[in-house]
């Protein structure tokens, strides 16, 4: 019997276009997606660089690039939230029935730009009965000791979990622990229409 939910949130709730960043970072000066930034970003993303020091690795690499130019091209990945998906999980949350949370790999540049430009985010946070972004709790996903960390901190059972994430890597992780997991497509299926998808699990 399944009680507790655990959900990503870019490309489950909040539409993502992924290419964008490195499409709009290629627009001010030479630069590829390589090692290098991607051991900035996961720095960034578990908290341990501030977005001062993010932005000026990234001017290192960009050095005619201003701040804001930056920050535009890294925030270009963030697309709209549509309202159905707050109205779902407002419903659910509503029910009682299961333990929900949020779990995802998100930056500090990120959730500000998403409180600035999602006037419900306050809403659709206090659906949740827990709360990780993973730079406040300098864990990500897909790491183990991220999901550990989960089923610790709320006392929950694997067997009873289902964790839903676009990334297949992250819900391999999961699955690992004995978590059920939903490896959702974003481009053709929606949040709101997991208990008609996933009606095994419930």
């Amino acid at each position: 019997m399944i009680k507790t939910i655990i959900f990503d949130f870019g490309d489950v709730f909040i539409n993502l276009d992924k290419p964008a960043t490195h499409r709009e970072l290629s627009k001010l000066g030479d630069i590829s997606w390589n090692s290098k930034i991607e051991e900035i970003n996961n720095l960034f993303e578990i908290g341990k660089i501030s977005t001062p020091e993010f932005i000026a690795s990234f001017q290192k690499l960009l050095p005619k690039a201003s701040e804001k130019e930056i920050i535009d091209s890294w925030n270009a990945i963030l697309l709209d939230f549509p309202k159905h998906r707050l109205e779902f999980i407002r419903h659910l949350a509503a029910t009682k029935k299961y333990n929900l949370i949020l779990l995802s790999n998100t930056n500090e540049l990120h959730i500000n730009w998403i409180k600035e430009n999602i006037p419900f985010y306050e809403i659709f946070k206090s659906s949740f009965d827990a709360f990780y972004l993973s730079h406040e709790i300098q864990l990500r996903k897909p790491n183990i000791d991220i999901f550990e960390f989960v089923l610790d901190q709320n006392q929950i059972q694997a067997n009873q979990t289902v964790f839903i994430d676009d990334t297949k890597k992250n819900t391999d992780t999961a699955s690992k622990l004995g978590i059920h997991t939903w490896n959702n497509n974003p481009a053709t299926e929606d949040i709101a229409d997991l208990f008609t998808i996933k009606s095994d699990l419930f």
